[in-house]
């Protein structure tokens, strides 16, 4: 997932949408070893997983502040990131040849899709109206630099909103890409 330096908090956050979906078709195309597959449902848990930390880090909080009814917004949508991140926790533990497997990966990929076109064509218009370019600017790059430190498997009891996301994540993310490494994730 990758984006240009100056790219704002809208452009990033479809961006990720994007390169998600790009492997959510990967998957439903059901090809493949059970090792690449499930190599491809680990890619995408982090992925998902580093994106949904840093909207909770940066882009909740916006709409907490700039919007009207940003606290119902961003409730719902950490409500959503929660049962989604308990979805990839459970994946962790279920061989791609399982066929609960199927079902989870399923699951998951028709609760991020709502998650995606609840943000797409609600919060971010939402935001693009609310904030100044420069505003979005900014909250692009915290949210790119957010990302380069956040955890990169899921954590369902992390705290999920400031100040505290903000402290633990780096600490998490530097323990999972130990963990990563270890066993060549």
């Amino acid at each position: 997932m990758t984006t240009t330096q100056q790219s704002d908090l809208i452009e990033v956050i479809t961006a990720d949408h994007r390169a998600v979906e790009s492997v959510f078709r990967e998957l439903e195309w059901h090809e493949g070893s059970p090792d690449h597959r499930r190599q491809l449902v680990d890619h995408v848990i982090t992925e998902l997983v580093r994106h949904s930390v840093a909207e909770e880090q940066w882009m909740y909080p916006a709409a907490r502040e700039h919007l009207d009814n940003g606290d119902e917004i961003a409730d719902h949508e950490i409500e959503e990131h929660d049962g989604a991140e308990r979805l990839m926790k459970d994946l962790e533990d279920v061989e791609p040849t399982d066929p609960q497997f199927d079902a989870l990966v399923g699951q998951l990929m028709d609760d991020i899709r709502h998650h995606v076109e609840d943000e797409e064509n609600d919060l971010l218009p939402k935001l693009r109206n609310a904030c100044s370019d420069e505003q979005l600017r900014e909250l692009g790059q915290r949210v790119l630099e957010a990302k380069k430190t956040a955890p990169t498997r899921p954590h369902p009891s992390a705290p999920d909103t400031p100040p505290a996301n903000r402290i633990m994540d780096p600490g998490a993310g530097l323990i999972d890409r130990l963990r990563d490494a270890l066993t060549s994730r």
